[in-house]
């Protein structure tokens, strides 16, 4: 599994960022990060001084939303629904981009079954339960 450190995360993002807008070659994974990127400009500035991104903290109290969590979160659906793991999390999101119309939409609601699926292990200590995480999905879906 690759478990990548939040400075890594960070720089590959920033780094993306960079290489799309120079036009550079990019990797698949970067192809996959670019479009979410251009879906986010208000991230833009964020990703373009790596430096300050290296060194950003994001906090609730903030009110500001971590871009690289973010981004990685999009990724992370984008992957779940390509191998089907948890298997059904494809035809929940499947289902819910298709009740509201959109891709984008389904994720940032999806984000939020992510989210809290990762809250509830980290609290409780146990492993991620990826049945509570699809029934998250599904009622999304089906509302």
């Amino acid at each position: 599994m690759f478990a990548p450190s939040q400075l890594e995360v960070r720089k590959f993002f920033c780094e993306t960022y960079r290489k799309q807008r120079e036009s550079l070659p990019l990797t698949p994974m970067e192809v996959i990060a670019a479009d979410w990127i251009v879906e986010h400009p208000e991230y833009h500035d964020d990703l373009a001084d790596p430096a300050a991104a290296l060194a950003a903290v994001y906090t609730v109290e903030d009110g500001r939303t971590n871009p690289f969590l973010h981004l990685s979160m999009h990724l992370t659906l984008i992957e779940q629904h390509k191998i089907d793991q948890p298997r059904g999390v494809r035809q929940a999101l499947d289902l819910l981009a298709a009740r509201r119309q959109s891709l984008h939409e389904a994720h940032h609601e999806a984000m939020e079954c992510l989210g809290e699926m990762i809250w509830t292990s980290q609290r409780s200590g146990l492993p991620p339960d990826g049945h509570a995480y699809l029934d998250c999905l599904r009622r999304k879906a089906t509302r």
